[in-house]
């Protein structure tokens, strides 16, 4: 796993796309503050600028740094979540402009999976976090899964968990807003 991240961390520096396992699903990721790398992504999963992707960080005191204004509920839903779950904050900052939705809001998620959440330590940005297929088609559930028409068009493609088999599901999303309004989104 050492030299894995190692060479992720390397290839995200150098504005690289990589192919890694997270909490979830193995995702497609890059700096999250590199508006040519996010391009890259969305190029290579022939999606719509428009859908905005989320970002890995690693700790929750991270946040302050990409969100004008944390949500109270935020917190507590971070510290109460059994499962992998992804808050769209409003009024992000910080990130690139290109990953961002139309309201200015994104998807974040704290890992707390060993390879992603070091890999974010290790990186010290935010990493976007985007299922590793083709917009539109189902998301792979296995490295097995994961074309190669993915696996052939990024730049670093993480060997740690390849031989897994299991069937992990995506995060719940909830969207809040700063006046304490909350939106389940995927429970």
């Amino acid at each position: 796993m050492h030299d894995d991240l190692k060479k992720a961390v390397e290839v995200l520096q150098q504005g690289g796309i990589i192919l890694y396992p997270t909490d979830t699903i193995w995702g497609i990721g890059c700096d999250a503050t590199n508006e040519e790398a996010v391009k890259r992504i969305y190029k290579l999963k022939q999606r719509e600028d428009s859908k905005s992707m989320l970002v890995l960080l690693d700790n929750e005191a991270k946040l302050n740094s990409y969100v004008e204004e944390v949500p109270e509920m935020a917190w507590d839903i971070i510290e109460l979540s059994t499962k992998p779950t992804t808050i769209i904050y409003p009024n992000a900052k910080n990130l690139a402009g290109n990953l961002l939705a139309e309201d200015n809001s994104v998807g974040i998620r704290i890992s707390k999976e060993t390879f992603s959440q070091q890999l974010c330590q290790r990186f010290k940005k935010p990493i976007v976090s985007t299922s590793a297929n083709i917009s539109g088609q189902p998301s792979p559930a296995s490295f097995e899964d994961i074309s190669d028409d993915i696996r052939s068009h990024v730049d670093y493609v993480v060997k740690f968990r390849q031989g897994e088999t299991s069937n992990p599901a995506p995060s719940s999303i909830i969207k809040l807003e700063v006046d304490g309004q909350i939106k389940i989104i995927r429970e």
